[in-house]
């Protein structure tokens, strides 16, 4: 027979953050998988029929959020999450990902859901918060070393003088207006990008 006094009370640790890690991993894998298979958002036809001013706000973000890339990047990065959640080698790595996705989750259910579901999900989500952040908790040790190479001692590679530092703001504007795209128009639409230009500056003189 099993004797559990015997069993160091760290080793139960261990087996409840296994737990929390399949409990969290799986709920986001399978909502990222339903989101795919179209288990997730979209209106049936009554609805679509229906003017937007009778549809609730919940009704209408699900309308919105069954527009696609937006959709199927929700469902990839939730099903991502999971996966990495429940593999040993990856477990911080989707322990880090869980938090944004999971805290934008929690305040768009808080917007859009009506108030007793809203409620309900509020309590869910944020239990799956505190277990993240148990896990996290969990490998501390290591959590400290992520920290260490994270803030201490990061800035430039090199010392610059002062001069350098004054001309970051044209440098920084060079960058913006001299991107790939600027590139683009320039070997496909050049008449439509100089005339731009041109109204553009028009404005100014």
């Amino acid at each position: 027979m099993l004797n559990l006094r015997r069993i160091p009370k760290a080793k139960f640790g261990d087996y409840f953050i296994l737990a929390a890690r399949l409990l969290i991993g799986w709920v986001f894998f399978s909502y990222g998988l339903s989101k795919l298979r179209e288990g997730q958002f979209g209106l049936d036809e009554a609805e679509l029929m229906t003017p937007l001013s009778e549809l609730s706000p919940f009704r209408i973000s699900w309308y919105l959020f069954d527009m696609q890339p937006f959709k199927a990047f929700i469902g990839v990065s939730q099903m991502l999450c999971g996966a990495l959640l429940i593999w040993n080698r990856t477990l911080l790595l989707g322990a880090f990902m869980f938090l944004p996705i999971v805290a934008t989750i929690l305040i768009i259910d808080l917007t859009f859901m009506p108030p007793p579901m809203a409620t309900a999900f509020a309590w869910r989500l944020s239990w799956y918060i505190v277990l993240d952040l148990l896990i996290l908790g969990h490998y501390r040790e290591r959590m400290l070393v992520i920290w260490k190479a994270v803030w201490d001692g990061v800035g430039t590679k090199f010392k610059h003088p002062v001069w350098v530092y004054l001309t970051l703001p044209v440098v920084a504007i060079s960058l913006e207006v001299f991107s790939p795209r600027f590139f683009f128009y320039v070997l496909t639409r050049p008449r439509e990008l100089f005339r731009s230009i041109a109204e553009l500056v028009g404005q100014f003189i």
